[in-house]
Order: structure tokens, then C-alpha cells, then sequence
């Protein structure tokens, strides 16, 4: 936990906002309807028991911005699969084809959902006689040699009472980017990603694929909160690793109530289908690290399947926090006191007068205003330094989140002033300045060439013909490829062997 310097005037403005403001206020329980997700026996990075155990449903991150390049649109992503390592083949990373990949949009403050975005994905396999997830460079999505791809759905759903009222099919069978294998692979990958992304109907623009992990902090605050003694801070945990991205950029008017409630709060779910073919949640996230620090173990999994409307059972966790009380006891930092309701309204009802609706219900999610024009040059701390299209109002990618939340939980907004931090205080990959704005995803080959190879394709042209049936003398390097397939690491090394051989042998008996 580091220091950090920032403007006077930035930590005034938000302290501002939020004098007179609070007052917790009741979490009132809604009854059971037709959305309301089903009790599960299961977000953000491995946060909770049971979904750690299956990270195609984990969701890691949850963004939402007013578009910085077209003020008069809403940018959402969010983000599923963990600690991708970039060459982890030969299955790389796919969305599941047994979930529902949501985004809810509460519009009016009541704590349910009016709008519900669902992105469904279906996996299509050219070759199954072969681990190969792509068989040469792959240059377009629908290049013949990317063997594994995946194309998505998305259904949009407007709700009463969780009720649907109506569903519409906005997007039918959208590629998606594939993982980046690397350089011999996808030797173009900014075309992959252009392709992608695709506009609809509407002005509504969508993309999925995979993605640079755009989440910033130092992970190792679970070793004792950095060591105990904060020798650990300072490194990026999340560098180098991949996610998979869906990202919608919407027309703000579909997504709130009316032009004088511009104020949307927006969650995304996983539901995943059980045995019995129903659809269960088993991941919900809103606001950033809620999960991971601010509820115990014996609730994550609760969490993860509960709905903003149920959130009067985690109150307390806010409202009497654990990791102040850490802090003290580790660093002699005094923790704020108790009951932190300048917690429940920044993080549970929004700030007054900022991203806080009208007749809010206080609930767990990230609340955006959305007629708060972008920052011509935006602030990481967002609202703590005087940028209010920041978080938490929503949040942007170049958002540091971990330092601007652990300096509100250490009561920066009830006299307790700091400035503390993890020292990572941005991405390690440049943003774009355009949708879908986040950074292409690491390359499995990012290390160097191994020694005395040159940049020549060698075997690596052949991979193509081999997967082909030769030609008249009714060879099949088919064959070749298939028994090298259980040779595990070095099966692709195999190949390129085996078939310099067998070249070598049939041209010797001719």
C-alpha cells in the first residue's frame, strides 16, 4: 500500500457529494419471479469457492462508460475466464455453449432488472481428427485453417417485475475473435479483431473474443495484505493473462428510463444449465473486488447466486467491513468507525447528487449517470480527484479501482485522509481509443524464438498439406498427425519431424 499524490480539490469534490448523504437506509427482500436466479450449490478472479472450479462461467471484470468517442452511446463489457495463460493450448479458450452470459440494466432504481442483454455462444469444429485448435496462419475469421471457432447469439429481454415482456433476437450467429495463439498462428491480429466487431441494427455495435486482461492491481494483498511488512506491492498480477470479452456499445436513450433519469445500474450474470436443463446462476458481479474482500468465505457462493434485491442479507459485510479492521491490526492504520454507512452509499445506492437515482433501492451493482460527458483527459482515481465520469460513477478501463476503493474503505470520506495504493497504477497494454476499445490479448508465442531458428516458416507451411489427403499415391499425413497427437508438449515438434522424414523417405524411392 503505497502513497499517491492527487489534487486537494479532487478529494474535496467527492467528500462534497457525499456530506448529508448518509443515511444507510433499508435493504428491503422482494418476492420470488420468473428471473429471479435459482438456488445454487455454487466474481471477479477466483473469488468464490465453487466457481473457482469452472472459470468458463467465472465472471472477472464488469466496465461501463459513456463512449469517450461517441458521447451519445453506452459502452458495457464484461469479462469471463481468469488467468488465461496466452499459450495455453492445445484447447484454448472458449466461451461454454451451456450458459447464459447476461447483462442487466436496472433503469429506475428499484433494484431489478428492465432490460437484460443474453449472449449465448455455439462452437463449430472443421477437423475433429485433429488437436490443432488452427492448422496454419489464420488471417480472416473465416479463414479454412482456424479449426475451432465460435459464433454468438444475443437476445434482448425487456422486463416487469423480472417478468419478460418481450424478447428480440438483435444479433444471429456473430463470429467470434479466437485466441491468439501467436505469431506463426494469427500473424495479424488487429484484422481478427476489426472483424469481430460488428454493428446492428439501432446503432448498437457488439464484439466477443478474446482479450488483454484490462484489470490493473497487485493480486499478492492475500499473502498477509502484501507481505505484512508491503515488500510485495508494486507488481502487475494480472500481466500477461487473457479473458474473454463481450462488449456492447449502445444508444444511451435504449438503456434509461427517461432524458431526466439518466442514472443506469448494470450487473452481469452467469446462469449455467444443471442436469435437470435448467438454467442456474453461478456468478454475479457489480462493483469491483465486493466478492473477493468485502464478503467471508461461507458467503461468496451465496453471492454468486443471489440477485441485487436479496442484498439486505450482506449489509452488514459493508457496513461493519473485515478489511479495515486487517489493516489496523497489520499497518496500525486505524480503521473508520462502525457502522460505515458512507460505504452504503457509495457502493449500495450510488453518491447523491452524482449516479444515485431517485427513490434508489440500496443494492450491490456499478451505477453509471450517463449524462456526465466523457474527460477529455480522464483521472485514474475518477471521482476521488475530481473526475466525475469516473468510478465509481460506472467505470472506465484506465480506472484504478483497487486504490481509489481501498482509500474510501479506509475512510477517506469520514475525515480519515489517505493516500494509500497497491503502486500499480495502469494497465501494462495501451487501451484504443475506439470500440471495443480494450487491448489485443497476449500472444501464446510472446517469448523469443528458440536458439538458431530463424523467422523462416519451415514446417510450419507445411501444416496445411499434411491435414490433406497427398495425392495419388494415397498417402494421408492425416495418419502422421494423428499418432503424434498423444505425444502431449511436444507433439507439434513430432509433426514437423515426422513429416521432414517421410518427405526425405518417399522422395529417396522415386
Amino acid at each position: 500500500m503505497t502513497t499517491d499524490s492527487r489534487t486537494g480539490s479532487g478529494r474535496r469534490g467527492l467528500a462534497t457529494l457525499i456530506c448529508g448523504a448518509l443515511a444507510a437506509g433499508g435493504l428491503a427482500a422482494a418476492g420470488a419471479s420468473a428471473l429471479e436466479p435459482e438456488a445454487a450449490s455454487a466474481s471477479s478472479h477466483r473469488e468464490a469457492p465453487l466457481i473457482s472450479g469452472t472459470p468458463q462461467f467465472d465472471n472477472t471484470d464488469l466496465y461501463a462508460f459513456v463512449s469517450p468517442d461517441k458521447p451519445d452511446t453506452t459502452t458495457i463489457i464484461a469479462n469471463w475466464i481468469p488467468f488465461e495463460e496466452p499459450a495455453g493450448g492445445p484447447n484454448f479458450f472458449t466461451f461454454a455453449e451451456d450458459a447464459q452470459y447476461d447483462i442487466h440494466i436496472d433503469n429506475n432504481g428499484d433494484a431489478q432488472g428492465e432490460l437484460l442483454f443474453r449472449y449465448t455462444f455455439t462452437t463449430h469444429v472443421k477437423n475433429e481428427k485433429t488437436f490443432l485448435y488452427n492448422t496454419g496462419p489464420v488471417t480472416s475469421l473465416d479463414d479454412p485453417d482456424l479449426n475451432i471457432t465460435q459464433t454468438y447469439d444475443i437476445e434482448m429481454l425487456k422486463l416487469k417485475d423480472q417478468h419478460a415482456v418481450s424478447r428480440t433476437k438483435i444479433a444471429d450467429d456473430v463470429p467470434v475473435a479466437p485466441s491468439n495463439v501467436g505469431k506463426a498462428s494469427m500473424p495479424d491480429y488487429d484484422t481478427l479483431r476489426e472483424q469481430a466487431v460488428h454493428e446492428l441494427a439501432g446503432g448498437t455495435t457488439t464484439f466477443a473474443g478474446q482479450a488483454d486482461d484490462p484489470f490493473f492491481l497487485d493480486l499478492r494483498v492475500f499473502d498477509l495484505l502484501y507481505g505484512g511488512n508491503l515488500s510485495e506491492v508494486g507488481n502487475d498480477t494480472l500481466k500477461g493473462y487473457n479473458v474473454n470479452s463481450v462488449a456492447l456499445q449502445v444508444p444511451t436513450h435504449l438503456i434509461t428510463e427517461a432524458a431526466d433519469q439518466p442514472v443506469v445500474g448494470i450487473w452481469s450474470t452467469t446462469q449455467r444449465k444443471n442436469a435437470e436443463g435448467h438454467f442456474v446462476q453461478v456468478s454475479r458481479l457489480g462493483n469491483p473486488l465486493v466478492n473477493e474482500v468485502v464478503n467471508p468465505v461461507g458467503d461468496k457462493d451465496t453471492f454468486n447466486a443471489s440477485a441485487p434485491w436479496d442484498d439486505a442479507q450482506f449489509l452488514k459485510k459493508v457496513t461493519e467491513p473485515e478489511l479495515p479492521k486487517l489493516i489496523e491490526a497489520i499497518y496500525k492504520i486505524p480503521a473508520p468507525d462502525e457502522p460505515r454507512d458512507d460505504l452504503v452509499d457509495v457502493f449500495l445506492k450510488g453518491v447523491e447528487g452524482l449516479n444515485q437515482p431517485p427513490h434508489v433501492r440500496p443494492s450491490e451493482m456499478l451505477r453509471l449517470n450517463t449524462s456526465v460527458a466523457p474527460a477529455a483527459k480522464p483521472k485514474r482515481l475518477g471521482v476521488l480527484d475530481g473526475d466525475t465520469a469516473g468510478f465509481p460513477n460506472g467505470r472506465r478501463l484506465t480506472d484504478d479501482v483497487v486504490d481509489a476503493a481501498l482509500q474510501v474503505v479506509e475512510g477517506e470520506l469520514v475525515g480519515a485522509e489517505n493516500d494509500l495504493g497497491d503502486a500499480v497504477d495502469e494497465n501494462d497494454k495501451k487501451f484504443g481509443d475506439s470500440f471495443p476499445y480494450l487491448a489485443n490479448p497476449t500472444e501464446g508465442s510472446r517469448g523469443p524464438l528458440a536458439k538458431g531458428v530463424d523467422s523462416g516458416n519451415d514446417v510450419r507451411s507445411q501444416l496445411g498439406d499434411a491435414l490433406r489427403p497427398a495425392g495419388a499415391d494415397g498417402a494421408d499425413d492425416t495418419t502422421l498427425i494423428a499418432a503424434s497427437a498423444g505425444a502431449g508438449a511436444g507433439g507439434l515438434l513430432l509433426i514437423g519431424v515426422a513429416l521432414m522424414w517421410w518427405r526425405r523417405m518417399r522422395r529417396r524411392a522415386y
